[in-house]
């Protein structure tokens, strides 16, 4: 494999010459540029894209942190992600911090050593005064991290809302509403204080389940489901809400216990994602765009790494309703 000192003696130049030609940095003649340009192509010489990106103190690589891409909407997310970096140039780093406690700490520390050049993060597990220490690009997915760090998130007390409208028009009395862990400040929390606020000013009883901090894999939610049932005992309840995975898991257990859903209880659940379509019966959702979400991710992220700065910057997007089988109106 032909190296750069190979392609300097066929030219008939100098290393630093050779060089400048690969990063375009400093005078180089034209008639010299075409000499080394056609002893590279002669040798078949390809550049060592690291070193030339680490030359400009770049890597062209953007670490996302994600909890695990079992998730859904994680990878949904990811996958959309990636293909709008794709097209500014950029190549992903996927993280899932699940694996080790410290993971989340791990891959900021890549940061600070210049093997990516920045980071998208929807992970929750890691203290915000990490994030403080770092001072080069991140954005938030759906978390306050400071206020020179960006934060895309959806309309989530919108998405409350449009859940609790609903429920209540299909006469639902008794509703399990599976809430986020309280342990980290987040734009989800504002979906279960709206979807709460108005059940309790419509007069409907809710039994609030709240999820463990960052647990986010199908065991967990099985666990949580069985957990619900044990707690809740004769209680009857006739609506559902809650993200995908955990929404459908319960839904599940509904009709392994010889009921009907929608007649006997609804669900609605929350991100939307190409899952409730392809279980049966299909289930009415408040979607995400995650398309739209990771289009803002990724365009602040790239300004952000190409110098421009923000103070307390959100970007909120709308979520809609994709109707299903699990309500009737």
């Amino acid at each position: 494999m032909a190296s750069i000192k190979d392609v300097a003696q066929k030219a008939g130049v100098g290393v630093g010459t050779v060089s400048r030609v690969l990063n375009n940095s400093g005078y180089v003649s034209d008639e010299t540029r075409e000499k080394i340009e056609e002893a590279m192509k002669n040798l078949q010489y390809t550049p060592n894209e690291l070193a030339r990106n680490l030359y400009h103190k770049k890597s062209g690589i953007i670490a996302v942190l994600v909890p695990t891409v079992e998730i859904p909407f994680f990878a949904e997310l990811v996958h959309d992600i990636e293909a709008e970096l794709y097209n500014e140039g950029f190549k992903i780093m996927l993280c899932n911090t699940d694996k080790a406690h410290n993971a989340e700490l791990e891959y900021l520390d890549m940061l600070n050593r210049h093997i990516v050049d920045g980071v998208i993060t929807g992970v929750h597990s890691l203290d915000v005064e990490e994030y403080k220490k770092i001072k080069k690009p991140i954005v938030a997915f759906d978390r306050y991290l400071g206020e020179d760090i960006p934060v895309v998130a959806v309309d989530h007390k919108e998405g409350g809302r449009l859940a609790a409208e609903i429920l209540l028009k299909n006469g639902c009395k008794k509703i399990v509403h599976f809430r986020g862990s309280t342990a980290v400040e987040s734009p989800y929390h504002e979906r279960h204080f709206e979807f709460a606020r108005i059940m309790k000013e419509q007069g409907v009883e809710c039994f609030d389940y709240e999820l463990a901090w960052n647990k986010f894999d199908l065991e967990y939610y099985k666990y949580a489901v069985k957990d619900l049932f044990d707690r809740l005992d004769e209680w009857e309840f006739d609506g559902i809400f809650g993200t995908d995975l955990v929404a459908i898991e319960c839904m599940n257990e509904v009709i392994r216990r010889h009921k009907k859903v929608p007649k006997d209880v609804k669900c609605v659940a929350y991100d939307g994602t190409y899952i409730t379509q392809t279980v049966e019966p299909s289930v009415t959702s408040i979607v995400q765009p995650t398309k739209e979400l990771a289009k803002e991710a990724a365009r602040l992220i790239c300004e952000l790494v190409n110098g421009k700065t923000y103070k307390n910057e959100k970007v909120t997007l709308g979520v809609s309703v994709r109707k299903g089988r699990t309500t009737m109106k």
